[in-house]
This record gives structure tokens, sequence and C-alpha cells, in this order.
């Protein structure tokens, strides 16, 4: 019988537990997962030109109007504009003027920046400079360029190339560092 009673005793010690131990509850908690999306940035640029008509005559300007657009919503960026010459570039044609803005990179290069914050809106950079009469830009035939000299301009035209770059201002600390990002072999 002091068995029965034992084992009864522990059973309902066991039953009793499970009743109570099962109302116990813990103190927990949990929040709300925060997910992080990475969204990518963007340089984006274009150059454009409208003018077409380059007619060499002695002593004329001509107008030109080079621009380079950095687009909306673009990071700020290191903008560039390489400007190339042919060799016969000064047999027919004076020095071009760069609009107000650039920065020559290294004397001589022909590699001009400017610093560009990031815009809601499209950003427009004239490439050479004006003067009246012509708003966006402009170069001059010399005035003792020859007939004779016209006449060789027929199969060997001078030429003028603009070429635009640009590179992310975040984590670059200098042109000079953005140029060689865009262009190591050309860097001064």
């Amino acid at each position: 019988m002091k068995k029965k009673t034992i084992a009864l005793i522990v059973c309902l010690t066991l039953i009793i537990g499970c009743a109570i131990g099962g109302t116990i509850a813990w103190l927990t908690a949990q929040t709300d997962p925060v997910v992080n999306t990475f969204t990518v940035g963007n340089v984006d640029i274009t150059l454009a030109e409208t003018t077409t008509d380059y007619k060499m005559v002695p002593g004329n300007t001509i107008a030109k109007d080079p621009k380079v657009t950095v687009k909306a919503n673009s990071e700020a960026c290191w903008l560039f504009v390489k400007v190339e010459k042919s060799a016969n570039y000064s047999t027919y044609l004076e020095d071009y003027v760069m609009a107000t803005g650039w920065q020559e990179l290294t004397a001589d290069s022909g590699v001009y920046y400017r610093a560009v914050d990031a815009d809601s809106a499209d950003q427009e950079f004239t490439v050479l400079a004006s003067k009246e009469g012509y708003d966006n830009g402009y170069v001059v035939v010399k005035d003792s360029v020859t007939k004779s000299d016209l006449e060789t301009a027929k199969t060997t035209a001078p030429t003028l190339t603009f070429t635009a770059y640009a590179c992310q201002k975040a984590n670059v600390a200098t042109a000079a560092d953005a140029w060689t990002k865009l262009n190591p072999a050309s860097a001064p």
C-alpha cells in the first residue's frame, strides 16, 4: 500500500506540475525585419553638337556648339572634355577658347575638367567660349590662310575632335585621379 500511495503521490505531483508548467509563459519579444535594399549609382553623360557648316574662309568666325550634358540623377562627378586638334589645325585655324568653368588638367594636354554636383535635372555645359554673335562657341579661320592653303585643305582638312568622359566624384579625390581611372594610359 505504501508503494501505491507513493506512486499516486508521484502521479498527482506530475499531473499538477504539468498543469502548472503549461500555464507558465516566458516573456519574449521579436522585431519585424529591417530590409536593406542596395541601389545602384550612375553617371550618365551625352555630347552633342548641332552646328555643321564649317566652311573655311580666311578671317571668318565659324560657329561651333559642342555641349556636354550630365543627365538627371547622375552622381556627383568629375566631367572631362578631351579636345584633339589635327596636325594641320594650326595652319588654318586660331586656337579655340574654352568656356568658363573648364580647367586644363595639365599644361598642353588638351584635357579639360570641371566638378559637377548631383542634380535631379539635366545639367548642360558648353565646351567652347562664346563671343558676340556666337553664343555657344566658335573658332576663327586665320586671315593669313591663302587660296593655295585652302586647296590643300580639300584633301587634308583640319579637324577638331571632342570626346567627353565622366567619373564619379565620391571616393575620387582629384581630377587627376579621376582621369587616371578613366584613361590610365594617358594619365598626367
